[in-house]
């Protein structure tokens, strides 16, 4: 695939959706399908995901182990799958996958940093 077919303006609607929902932390689209589009439910989905990924941060950041990291991302990842959060459950996976590589670390750390703060406004 060249450049030019890879520019925005070449995209169909589809791969724009797609690139605007990889800006979002969560994508809001696919949480309404998961949750057949009720409301309450999908409040209730994002303060147990939120809960979730605080813990595991939290747990990260005071130090675990590679074994423990890895089962941390390998949870966290499967997680945010569920509700659309499709950078978390990337950056999970390199942790999953190299669990001693600190800068994946440090990207996940980050990343539920950032999801977190977005469902946070989402919430209130």
């Amino acid at each position: 695939m060249d450049t030019q077919s890879r520019h925005p303006v070449f995209e169909t609607p589809d791969m724009a959706y797609q690139t605007m929902a990889r800006e979002r932390p969560v994508d809001l689209v696919r949480l309404a399908r998961q949750t057949g589009g009720d409301r309450a439910l999908e409040e209730e989905v994002l303060h147990l995901f939120l809960k979730q990924a605080k813990s595991i941060g939290k747990a990260m950041r005071v130090g675990t182990d590679a074994d423990q990291r890895k089962r941390h991302a390998h949870t966290l990842k499967g997680a945010a799958h569920a509700v659309g959060a499709g950078a978390i459950a990337d950056t999970a996976k390199a942790v999953e996958d190299l669990p001693g590589e600190r800068r994946c670390v440090r990207a996940l750390l980050t990343e539920i940093d950032r999801t977190c703060d977005y469902i946070n406004s989402l919430l209130r």
